[in-house]
């Protein structure tokens, strides 16, 4: 089973690339990818498009739509994932797909094998109903998909608690309520809290989004005691950037990740250090 994370530099957290499959279309996904892993990125949060996301600002659905209309589907994302995961060397895939476009009126072990049969390392589910949300897990530990679950900063004790004992890829932490691509500031002492109760109760990493843009906000996150930071609208906007523009969608995506990996100023780093 692969180690999301596993192979980050001291000092700085993972990184997790959020983007939708087909934007850029499909056919970059070789050199979106080997882009990927030649800069150190840590995983590749790959979204089967759908429309009308509750939960994605306008940024993050105008990509949808763009990839939708270029006619990616369960299927092509799967056969593409396959074509470029045996030549990865340290980049992770971890598939997002939505229950209600992509899942339901498949048997959960079907789509589970599915999933890990192309090559995906990790499974993110969204939108699963509460009735079917535990046959979704069971299906996926017998399939042996490292699986990625989500709670929010401010969730209740019971949420948080069923987020780390299912987690088995990372368990992603949304920092705040609202749509992606929303730039609320953080509440660190809130956050820093959360990341710290997680540490000691899951057996996953703890990765961080929402609302980060930055390098200074991947060394903020790393400073409250994040295992990595989740990167998703902000680097959608670039590619919408450069396809508007007509230059090269993939090489603006690596001057984004590179900016990443450049820790500059946030408001405010904590003098307290986590303890490992």
């Amino acid at each position: 089973m692969p180690e999301f994370f596993a192979r980050r530099r001291p000092g700085r957290p993972g990184l997790a690339v959020f983007l939708n499959a087909g934007d850029p279309p499909l056919a970059e996904l070789p050199r979106l990818t080997a882009m990927l892993d030649e800069n150190e990125v840590d995983c590749l949060e790959l979204a089967v498009p759908f429309p009308g996301s509750a939960t994605d600002g306008p940024v993050v659905r105008a990509s949808a739509d763009r990839a939708l209309a270029g006619g990616a589907t369960l299927r092509t994302v799967l056969d593409a994932v396959a074509s470029v995961r045996p030549g990865l060397r340290r980049l992770r895939i971890a598939l997002l797909a939505d229950w209600s476009h992509s899942v339901r009126g498949t048997g959960p072990g079907d789509f589970a094998a599915a999933v890990r049969d192309a090559g995906c390392d990790g499974l993110l589910l969204h939108g699963v109903p509460p009735r079917v949300r535990a046959a979704h897990y069971e299906a996926v530990h017998r399939a042996g998909l490292p699986l990625v679950t989500t709670c929010y900063a401010v969730s209740g004790p019971d949420a948080v608690a069923e987020a780390a004992d299912h987690a088995s890829a990372y368990l992603y932490l949304v920092a705040h309520y609202g749509r992606s691509g929303t730039t609320a500031a953080l509440d660190q002492e809130r956050l820093g809290a959360v990341i710290a109760t997680l540490r000691s109760t899951a057996s996953a990493p703890v990765a961080v989004g929402f609302g980060v843009r930055t390098g200074g906000d991947l060394a903020l996150l790393d400073a409250l005691g994040a295992d990595a930071a989740v990167v998703g609208s902000a680097g959608v906007a670039r590619i919408a950037q450069a396809r508007a523009a007509g230059r090269d969608p993939v090489e603006e995506f690596r001057s984004f990740v590179r900016e990443l990996r450049s820790p500059g100023p946030h408001a405010h780093r904590p003098t307290a250090t986590r303890e490992e």
